[in-house]
């Protein structure tokens, strides 16, 4: 796995002895590969910063199929929205069937149900998009990665706001739904269905599939989800002793670029029907730059903006970013 190193460990509390809970701790997670290789990297993570929990066998993996799941013939929109990919994952956490949960922190609500809390944020893969086309495509360029698509070409995607940045691009493109797991789409493009889809870099990387990536796309040229490439752990907010414990894995860096993304998306308050991208990064100053996007999905509209600041202001900065491109799109784009 390319998920790289772990938070600081001078964050850990050695008093915190999780041995004295009930064993084993159950963790929750989606059954997909990807899940369940983020769920892997989690509780080595854990293992690697709790000494007493190294060689012990203490954790026992839940897997729940959520709505977002079971229902793969519809787009999220149509559903109920994205929260769908975590409904039964709360609903688990709150009824102590489970200790902790893993989650692709892009597909996590910006508002938790009560009683539940984002309690750890891990170190961010590579947020980018990538281009993914049929098996063997190469030589394309990255000043100008749409060229290898055919005039009118079909894109598989079940996102929004990607299909918002192509077709803004290229108003030519025609889209299919395009839903299921990693492994899932790639066959689809490697069976000739589409000329092409998009999938998350990060994903690819975790499941060691980065060579499947035909071009990485820049971050400036297609705005990533929100989020895009952190896991984040929920728990019972009144678990006060498990949140110390995950204090020692969380990533500091993840945890300021992630408040003003999902900070962002809070104040645009958009639904899955709304393209919205936000990304965060670090400068070498220290200081924290954010990017968001807003457009509508047949890409006749699209705004995109940024802001600097410090980081410690990074809730202020995603929020002020996010009222200023709500104020300035039309009405219409943030209709339920």
């Amino acid at each position: 796995m390319n998920s790289a190193t772990p938070g600081p460990a001078s964050e850990f509390r050695p008093d915190v002895q999780p041995h004295r809970r009930p064993l084993p701790l159950k963790v929750g997670t989606r059954g997909s590969p990807l899940a369940r290789a983020q769920t892997a990297h989690f509780l080595a993570l854990l293992r690697h910063f709790c000494p007493v929990l190294k060689g012990m066998d203490v954790f026992e993996e839940h897997i729940i199929t959520t709505t977002g799941d079971a229902v793969q013939d519809r787009s999220l929109a149509e559903i109920g929205g994205k929260g769908l990919f975590a409904k039964e994952i709360h609903e688990a956490l709150a009824a102590k069937r489970i200790d902790f949960a893993v989650h692709s922190l892009k597909d996590l609500e910006t508002v938790l149900p009560p009683g539940i809390t984002l309690a750890c944020t891990l170190k961010r893969e590579d947020a980018r998009d990538v281009l993914i086309l049929p098996e063997g495509r190469t030589g394309l360029d990255p000043a100008d990665p749409y060229a290898a698509l055919p005039q009118g070409a079909v894109i598989g995607s079940a996102s929004v706001r990607r299909q918002a940045q192509l077709k803004h691009a290229r108003p030519d493109l025609q889209f299919t739904l395009f839903r299921g797991n990693v492994g899932t789409r790639l066959a689809k493009i490697d069976a000739g269905e589409v000329a092409a889809t998009l999938l998350a870099y990060a994903g690819l990387r975790r499941l060691g599939l980065e060579h499947r990536a035909s071009l990485p796309l820049s971050t400036d040229l297609m705005v990533p989800s929100a989020c895009q490439g952190i896991v984040g752990i929920t728990i019972r907010s009144e678990d006060t002793e498990l949140l110390a414990m995950l204090a020692g894995i969380e990533d500091p860096e993840a945890k300021a670029v992630a408040t003003a993304e999902r900070a962002l998306l809070a104040a645009l308050d958009g639904s899955c029907r709304t393209p919205i991208g936000g990304y965060a990064r670090l400068l070498a100053d220290g200081s924290l730059h954010l990017t968001g996007l807003v457009a509508r999905k047949d890409g006749s509209f699209l705004l995109k903006r940024s802001c600097a600041g410090p980081k410690a202001d990074a809730e202020f900065l995603g929020r002020t970013l996010g009222e200023s491109l709500k104020a300035d799109s039309p009405a219409d784009i943030f209709a339920p």
